[in-house]
């Protein structure tokens, strides 16, 4: 856990450091996918002192390396466009654990945005447990969410449209609902607009 020393602070006036520093939501910063800075919140959501994930690429807070492939750029045209994006997704602890998080986004270089950011994540497992799911009905899950077609969606993951159909009916089966809208419902009311993680088990 960082320190800073809290009295010299408010003598000094540097609230921004005490702010980042000990803010109860996880703050990042990063600098072309890669950790410059995190705060203390965020180091004890994924299970690490903030000085170890100085330095290391944000892959190493996904389930695999392809889910971190796979939604790497989600939200760059967002954010080129207004500068605000927000999604919720799904991440890896420390010790293998998934969860989702809420996680928001501001560039520093909207003409890059991915160049200079910083970055809130929120732990929404109290409200939103975790659903063991494979990996290929979360690639099929986050398609979805996106508004896609079975037939684009096959596309996409070069398997067949009667394939993509089987998975999304064994998700309604096993969410309980008839729809891919009370699926979403189903997973804590979001918004599927917003949902953009795939992961393996």
């Amino acid at each position: 856990m960082v320190e800073i020393p809290i009295d010299d602070c408010y003598a000094q006036g540097l609230f921004a450091d005490l702010a980042f520093t000990y803010a109860p939501v996880g703050l990042v910063v990063t600098e072309a996918r890669v950790i410059r800075q995190c705060n203390n919140a965020f180091g004890q959501m994924f299970g690490y002192a903030p000085e170890e994930l100085a330095g290391q690429l944000f892959a190493i807070l996904y389930p695999t390396d392809a889910e971190f492939v796979n939604i790497r750029d989600r939200g760059v045209k967002q954010l080129r466009e207004t500068n605000r994006y927000w999604d919720e997704r799904i991440m890896a602890r420390r010790d293998g654990t998934l969860f989702w998080c809420r996680v928001r986004g501001h560039s520093f270089t909207p003409e890059d945005p991915l160049a200079r950011a910083v970055w809130s994540f929120a732990d929404l497992s109290a409200e939103r447990p975790y659903f063991p799911l494979t990996r290929r009905e979360r690639e099929i899950l986050s398609y979805l969410s996106e508004g896609l077609t079975s037939k684009e969606i096959a596309i996409n993951l070069e398997i067949s449209h009667r394939t993509v159909e089987v998975y999304r009916a064994k998700l309604l089966r096993k969410f309980g609902v008839n729809n891919t809208s009370g699926l979403f419902h189903s997973m804590g009311g979001i918004d599927g607009d917003h949902v953009v993680s795939t992961s393996d088990q």
